[in-house]
């Protein structure tokens, strides 16, 4: 699809830069300073946590946001577009839950392609149409197929280690140049902050990626669009107080939750109709206008596991 190898040229250049970065990190800790093998330990350690994480996400999840197995026979029509997506995107039908948050949205969460899950909020429920909704459950799909999950796992590893690297070299002594440690250990805490804007930048790059690959498995540009903004505003009438019960497990969701009142001020001008979706010729309006992003929502998405939502949809434009 258009546009594409440059997601996946951004994504792996990050992924290379970010694992360069803990490389020098432990070989300067190890050979500069002569501590030897020792550092290779908060390597380990990283990975270790990560590991465990991996294993024991998808349970964290389901506890977590409360996630309830749905039957066929419970939810018929789920499994069916779950089962033709599956099928479309060439991987093993996922499980199918429901959340009983009120928030609506849809996640995705496993350790593999053959042990995906997909969920939706009892929030989304009714609030989309059934093409919307397609759209939603592709762009998760695409999640799992992409194998973000594990992705997602490997690159948290880099500032973990960061972290535990510069802690140990800026409150610990040893080695043949104690002076050299707390440098270090500043330049490794920069490489930790460095580590957490490119793992969000990934997730921004991931979400890009999995709305192409809604599209690819045959859902509509303004469907997944349509969808967007209904969840945005869906969110933004939420009681700030359910908001902040799931914010910590945002990074999941198809959108920034969090964020959604202010986006939802700046989609608004997208439904040019008023009638509360964006439909194909909005979205072509839009694929032959520029998108002009304020500096404050800049520095946001920059802190964001998100992309900014008009540049989002301004993307599925151009895949209309």
């Amino acid at each position: 699809m258009k546009g594409t190898w440059k997601l996946k040229l951004r994504l792996w250049l990050a992924m290379v830069f970010m694992f360069a970065i803990v490389y020098i990190l432990i070989m300067l800790a190890g050979n500069l300073l002569g501590y030897g093998g020792f550092y290779g330990f908060y390597a380990i350690a990283g990975i270790g946590v990560l590991f465990l994480q991996y294993i024991f996400g998808p349970k964290i999840v389901e506890s977590s946001m409360g996630v309830h197995q749905l039957s066929e026979a419970e939810a018929p029509q789920l499994h069916q577009m779950v089962a033709e997506l599956a099928a479309a995107a060439n991987i093993p039908k996922p499980k199918v839950g429901i959340s009983n948050t009120m928030v609506p949205n849809a996640f995705a969460y496993g350790r593999s392609k053959r042990s995906g899950h997909v969920c939706v909020t009892k929030g989304i429920l009714g609030l989309l149409d059934e093409e919307e909704l397609k759209a939603v459950l592709g762009h998760e799909m695409s999640h799992i197929k992409h194998n973000d999950m594990a992705i997602t796992t490997v690159v948290s590893a880099v500032p973990l280690i960061c972290y535990y690297l510069a802690f140990s070299l800026m409150f610990s002594g040893g080695g043949d140049n104690d002076n050299g440690g707390p440098i270090l250990g500043i330049l490794a805490l920069i490489a930790y902050f460095i580590g957490q804007l490119i793992v969000l930048f990934i997730s921004r790059i991931r979400e890009y990626y999995a709305d192409a690959g809604s599209v690819e498995l045959g859902c509509k540009p303004e469907k997944l669009a349509s969808a967007l903004y209904k969840l945005v505003y869906g969110a933004a009438k939420v009681p700030q107080s359910e908001i902040k019960d799931i914010e910590g497990t945002k990074a999941f969701f198809l959108t920034d939750i969090s964020n959604a009142r202010n986006e939802f001020n700046n989609l608004a001008q997208l439904d040019l109709d008023r009638d509360g979706t964006i439909s194909a010729d909005e979205l072509n309006v839009l694929r032959d206008s520029k998108v002009n992003v304020g500096t404050s929502n800049k520095i946001m998405e920059l802190l964001s596991t998100h992309p900014d939502m008009l540049k989002r949809i301004k993307r599925l434009a151009d895949y209309s």
